[in-house]
């Protein structure tokens, strides 16, 4: 007699606002960081897969940027990218910021996954910020813009309620083939999460509209017996921005490089040599061309 238990799998597509807590949620269904996270939205830009792995379930999750009103055509490509994930899934996980009012825009989300027909399941995010008697006004406001599968509230930072959330994910998923290795964790190339943890720590470390307008290139990544040199280039939009990312004596620069060697170190397991250029390319947030060269899907 066979006892065991067919495998599942599915997809499931992380959607909302921007800042709401998405990749922090990600990284936390992962158990380690794929995506890069900072006090401002807009962060994440493109699609980026978690791939959560059992003996006998895989769910492919797509964290996405965060849907915002554009204002240049790399925002553009982000909402789309945003917007088009929400196809083809098998269930949808609309996260918001419980300590926070509903917006229009989060109308809007909750409006077109309506229309979607997918299956979506709603996560109240940053509770560990309120106390639990402030919860339940919140679901009462959130259960009027959507009919939702289920309401799960959820610490994205501390884990608090992410294994309740997966129970929740795994009622729809179905029997299927494994799409991806047991030991991946996401489609991610090493060379492109290395270019993100770069960015972000400019998103920690600068001010005001500056991290926005910054691509990071990796030019060379070379295995050696010890240790993977990088070379990396900072894309900025102004002379005056390359001067602020470069500091006085090179200072910031140095900052920069020496945060992101430690974080792109852990995630090799080996020593890491970065190097790092700053290079202007007036208004590439409005240029196809660019925004394609950088890697950002259109």
């Amino acid at each position: 007699m066979n006892n065991k238990k067919e495998f599942k799998s599915g997809f499931c597509s992380i959607v909302g606002m921007a800042n709401v807590g998405k990749s922090t949620l990600l990284n936390q269904i992962a158990g380690q960081k794929i995506a890069i996270i900072s006090n401002k939205p807009q962060t994440t830009r493109n699609k980026i897969l978690a791939i959560y792995n059992t003996d006998d379930e895989q769910i492919i999750f797509t964290d996405t940027p965060g849907i915002h009103t554009p204002h240049t055509k790399l925002g553009e490509v982000m909402v789309k990218t945003a917007n088009e994930s929400m196809n083809e899934m098998d269930v949808i996980i609309f996260v918001v910021d419980a300590s926070t009012s509903i917006n229009d825009m989060e109308y809007k989300i909750g409006k077109d996954i309506a229309k979607s027909k997918i299956p979506c399941i709603l996560v109240l995010n940053k509770i560990d910020t309120m106390r639990k008697d402030e919860l339940l006004p919140v679901i009462a406001d959130y259960s009027g813009i959507c009919e939702f599968e289920s309401i799960v509230p959820i610490s994205a930072k501390t884990g608090d309620g992410i294994e309740i959330l997966l129970n929740n994910i795994r009622q729809f998923i179905k029997k299927g083939p494994k799409y991806f290795y047991d030991d991946m964790v996401t489609d991610q190339p090493e060379k492109q999460i290395a270019a993100e943890i770069i960015r972000e720590k400019l998103l920690w470390l600068l001010d005001k509209e500056i991290p926005h307008g910054v691509a990071i290139e990796i030019e060379k990544m070379q295995e050696k017996a010890n240790v993977t040199a990088i070379s990396a280039s900072i894309y900025c939009e102004k002379n005056s921005h390359k001067g602020i990312i470069i500091g006085k004596n090179g200072e910031m620069l140095k900052k920069i490089g020496t945060m992101a060697r430690g974080d792109i170190e852990k995630m090799l397991g080996k020593k890491v040599y970065l190097e790092l250029w700053v290079k202007v390319r007036t208004d590439w947030r409005n240029n196809n061309a660019l925004i394609k060269n950088f890697g950002f899907e259109s």
